[in-house]
């Protein structure tokens, strides 16, 4: 009899020990989900009000594995660990030796801005093992890659969404111009 009730604890345990190998990798966790937000300095504004099990973990992977810089294959890998692909377009101020009839004539101040170019949306689909219930089976929106590309571009420059077709202004450093 006390080895049936030990054997069901025992068995319990030995289960418990194998979920903390999939709940000590962020990719995979669920119940250590909020302990990895926090130690990422999440949840912030960026993800909105109820954001899936999926971006949240995407998030804290992508800034735990954010190692900085400025370069655009840094931004790019950085927005493929949040799930979204990208490109960037980098703008020059328009001089009388490379200008070409038909090219936008761009000022001084383009020298510093750069665009994001992302589709309009991005889907992301409810997975299996990676959800909870009451997800929606697909949701979309750029609002994380604004947010997160917008809090890491350097201060002096100022990035531009292109999403459909259509652009949209960023900010950097709380300047709203």
């Amino acid at each position: 009899m006390l080895a049936t009730v030990w054997g069901k604890t025992f068995a319990r345990n030995s289960e418990r020990a194998s979920d903390l190998l999939t709940e000590i990798f962020p990719e995979t966790t669920i119940e250590l989900l909020e302990e990895w937000e926090k130690t990422t300095g999440l949840p912030d504004p960026c993800a909105g009000e109820s954001p899936t099990l999926s971006l949240r973990r995407s998030q804290v992977v992508a800034r735990l594995t954010d190692s900085g810089g400025s370069s655009i294959s840094y931004y790019a890998a950085f927005a493929a660990a949040l799930g979204f692909e990208i490109t960037i377009s980098e703008h020059a101020p328009a001089r009388a030796d490379i200008f070409r009839a038909g090219e936008p004539v761009y000022g001084s101040d383009w020298a510093f801005v750069w665009t994001v170019n992302a589709p309009g949306y991005t889907e992301q689909y409810f997975l299996a093992n990676s959800g909870s219930a009451g997800e929606p089976l697909i949701s979309w929106g750029n609002a994380v890659l604004n947010c997160e590309i917008i809090s890491r571009c350097p201060a002096h420059t100022r990035v531009l969404f292109a999403q459909s077709g259509e652009d949209l202004l960023g900010n950097f450093g709380g300047d709203s111009k």
